[in-house]
């Protein structure tokens, strides 16, 4: 069943996408702020309350429906997977931006490419030099790649074979969303929060993230130049702050032979006056020197896009012969 719910969701998503703005990230929206108000009074257990319930309980009711419907259809279990995979998991929900800024760049409209960039990452990139916009674009499109396909992809298979249905899909989500969202809300617009909370929440989120960042970069060393991407995720991938975000963009890095990584450019600065809404990857291009490669180039772009597709593929013909030898089995 995981093998066909997660193709129909995938083959969904990219007929019907969710529009920018949807509801369903409204909600989540509502849900990450009710439990921080209600729950969080800036005590450290607190921090674990929230978390739970951020993170736990949608998971947990999100296996109860599955396991009710269980019990009388099959077919609507099924259903139930795809409904949740499409609300989860898919590149719809980031690769607008990069599709926009890519279109932008080979019209030659850079300027038009930085606004996208900072209204994507809340960044004012307005002085933002053209090697440097390709190189944000890349890293942030590599991790929203992973975030909200293969990490999801990782986790629903996992608790799905072990009967919990779409929840493993659901808890990655949320502990990936209420992470980033208790980080924007600490250091872009400056509200007060429990730091303890952010710090918990980018924690666990590392832990849960542990294993499908290592799959990801494998997955990109394996349909990209090998050698080179194992050799950059061995010299390189500890120059990023976040330790399974260096892995898997130093991996790609060697996979395609593009330089990434290093400082933020001079005049880069937080935009303020951006929402949260537009979903941006917190912290993805902090790191404190650049990997090897040549300098980002607008056909890197190309061949991001074929990196992260071709690693869809592997990880779907390996679930598809998983799936028909627990068949035969």
């Amino acid at each position: 069943m995981s093998f066909f719910s997660v193709l129909f969701a995938l083959l969904i998503e990219q007929l019907k996408p969710l529009r920018r703005g949807n509801m369903v990230h409204e909600a989540l929206m509502g849900w990450v702020r009710w439990t921080g108000r209600n729950f969080d009074a800036g005590k450290d257990v607190h921090a674990w309350v929230v978390w739970m319930v951020t993170a736990l309980l949608p998971a947990l009711a999100t296996w109860l429906i599955f396991y009710a419907i269980a019990q009388f259809s099959i077919l609507l279990a099924f259903v139930w997977n795809v409904l949740v995979l499409y609300l989860t998991l898919g590149f719809r929900q980031f690769s607008h931006y990069f599709t926009d800024i890519r279109d932008a760049l080979e019209r030659g409209d850079e300027v038009e490419a930085r606004r996208l960039l900072a209204e994507w990452r809340h960044l004012d990139a307005s002085e933002l030099p053209r090697t440097e916009l390709l190189r944000h674009v890349i890293e942030h499109s590599l991790i929203a790649a992973h975030r909200h396909v293969f990490g999801v992809f990782f986790w629903f298979v996992l608790l799905s074979t072990l009967g919990f249905g779409p929840a493993g899909a659901v808890m990655y989500r949320m502990a990936e969303f209420s992470s980033r969202y208790w980080a924007y809300r600490s250091r872009t617009i400056g509200v007060p929060t429990n730091a303890r909370l952010m710090e918990l929440a980018q924690r666990l989120f590392g832990w849960l993230d542990h294993v499908p960042a290592r799959l990801t970069a494998c997955g990109f060393a394996i349909v990209g130049n090998f050698e080179e991407a194992v050799d950059s995720w061995r010299r390189y991938a500890a120059l990023w702050r976040f330790s399974n975000d260096g892995i898997i963009l130093s991996a790609a890095s060697g996979a395609v032979g593009v330089r990434l990584g290093g400082s933020a450019a001079p005049g880069i600065t937080p935009d303020r006056t951006k929402s949260f809404e537009a979903g941006a990857v917190s912290d993805a291009g902090e790191a404190e020197g650049s990997t090897g490669g040549m300098v980002p180039e607008l056909g890197h772009l190309r061949s991001i896009v074929g990196l992260v597709w071709r690693s869809v593929v592997l990880w779907m013909l390996l679930l598809a012969l998983l799936s028909l030898a627990n068949l035969i089995g």
